[in-house]
């Protein structure tokens, strides 16, 4: 007979623990344990295993013949190139999470609007959140044709699939997973022990019928997925949005692909008739045409397989706090505090009595060490009080020792540089091209200093040690 036992799940981590405890052994976060009942198979003992069904097939991976993936355009260029280059892989999971009001579910009803005038079957629109009538409503606020979208107000996993069954939809969207539960189980909608199994029946269903299913996810205050970590390797694509949901633009971001590049971005504008897409997002996040003044500098990034331009500002200012601040939005705050350590070692330049403050235009998040270069040069342009040319491009790791490291694609990144009009470029000496590029001059570099002069940002031929 079946036995139940009462087992208590970190909300944050998904681990288990046989009593309730204050504190989650695995990730450390206190008072997110809760209790859930857990039935066992008879006989599931440790060493039980043998005459438990039939022995599977083996096979060599050299005999697996390799086919490529069918894919479905969504409509969206930008959605597509997230999604790996070609759209929508037939019997993929995606999981989509992002702040509340962001964006998410006018995404996906865009999208299903789309694919239903390509697609041979009308998709699915399941929502556990929304009447039918606030998602109508929704849908006639952004004139988005929606009549052959099927749309299923349900919560319960089961009769979801069975409806699925009925209607057998090429594309679905489940709004949101922590509102979707099980019969199979006791514990309260939206906990660990939910989310977990229903995702797992709607995976199941997906692979089996070759249905691709979109996933929204909700994220907590830190900006991560609600819910356990589990889920995001159960699916087989994790995007987030980025940004500000008070700002027009919207980012989208790969987190995990399995069939496409990570990191890749799509970049779409907020307007009164929903996301629109944004095929130049170079040219939005530059302020070329405005004044020129200290502090700001021109980065070319690299996301994914797409080489974009963005402008990083800093500001320094004196501080009569004992520990000045570090802020920085758009990057990763220790690494600029390593930036300061390597400018004052190397650079002869102490900032550790200021205040400073370092933002990327237009919300977008630099993951890559390649805008250390660029966040040094933007500090010392506002330390200084000095403006730089608005036809500089600047791109570069910077070592420990002072030294500037080449990056990934820097060819790419000077081919975006050229084709939007900028003159100069201080790159890497590792990075430098083996022809003169006619439109661009390449200043390479291989010390801080040298980067520092290239500039006129420094006024000593050797950095000064304190």
């Amino acid at each position: 007979m079946a036995r139940k036992k009462n087992l208590y799940a970190c909300q944050k981590c998904g681990a288990v623990s046989p009593k309730w405890v204050g504190q989650c052994p695995e990730c450390g976060e206190w008072n997110c344990l809760e209790e859930t009942v857990i039935e066992d198979a008879p006989g599931n003992y440790a060493g039980n295993w043998a005459g438990k069904g039939a022995v599977s097939n083996v096979c060599l991976l050299d005999a697996v013949e390799g086919v490529e993936e069918a894919r479905t355009t969504t409509g969206l260029s930008e959605l597509d190139r997230v999604l790996g280059g070609g759209g929508l892989v037939s019997g993929s999971v995606v999981l989509i999470g992002g702040d509340p009001g962001i964006g998410k579910s006018t995404l996906l009803l865009q999208t299903m609007s789309k694919l239903s005038q390509t697609t041979s079957t009308s998709p699915l629109y399941v929502t556990g959140e929304e009447s039918p009538q606030q998602v109508s409503l929704r849908a006639q606020r952004l004139g988005l044709d929606v009549h052959q979208v099927k749309l299923l107000t349900e919560t319960q996993v089961e009769k979801i699939l069975l409806t699925a069954q009925k209607e057998q939809p090429k594309v679905m969207v489940v709004d949101s997973i922590q509102t979707i539960h099980t019969e199979r189980l006791q514990s309260a909608q939206g906990s660990v022990s939910q989310v977990r199994e229903s995702a797992a029946q709607l995976v199941r269903y997906a692979k089996q019928t070759n249905t691709a299913i979109f996933l929204v996810g909700h994220v907590t205050k830190d900006g991560s997925l609600a819910g356990p970590r589990v889920l995001e390797h159960m699916v087989d694509t994790v995007l987030y949005f980025e940004g500000d949901s008070g700002t027009r633009f919207r980012v989208i971001r790969a987190i995990k692909n399995r069939f496409g590049a990570v990191n890749e971005l799509g970049v779409f504008a907020m307007s009164d008739r929903g996301l629109e897409e944004v095929s130049n997002p170079s040219a939005i996040f530059l302020s070329r045409d405005q004044e020129e003044v200290p502090g700001s500098v021109i980065l070319v990034t690299h996301e994914g397989t797409r080489p974009m331009l963005v402008e990083v500002q800093a500001l320094v200012d004196g501080s009569n706090n004992p520990n000045p601040r570090r802020v920085a939005l758009g990057l990763d705050q220790n690494r600029l505090a390593v930036l300061l350590a390597v400018l004052h070692r190397h650079g002869g330049v102490a900032t550790y009595d200021m205040d400073v403050f370092v933002n990327v235009v237009g919300g977008v998040r630099v993951h890559e060490t390649g805008a250390d270069l660029a966040v040094l040069i933007a500090v010392l342009s506002s330390l200084r009080n000095v403006t730089l040319s608005n036809n500089l491009v600047v791109f570069g790791e910077i070592g420990l020792g002072g030294e500037i490291r080449p990056v990934p694609s820097g060819a790419e990144r000077l081919r975006e540089a050229e084709k939007h009009g900028f003159k100069r470029a201080i790159i890497p000496k590792a990075n430098a091209p083996k022809d003169k590029l006619p439109n661009i001059e390449v200043v390479p570099i291989w010390r801080l200093v040298d980067a520092l002069h290239s500039v006129s940002l420094s006024s000593v031929d050797k950095p000064k040690l304190s």
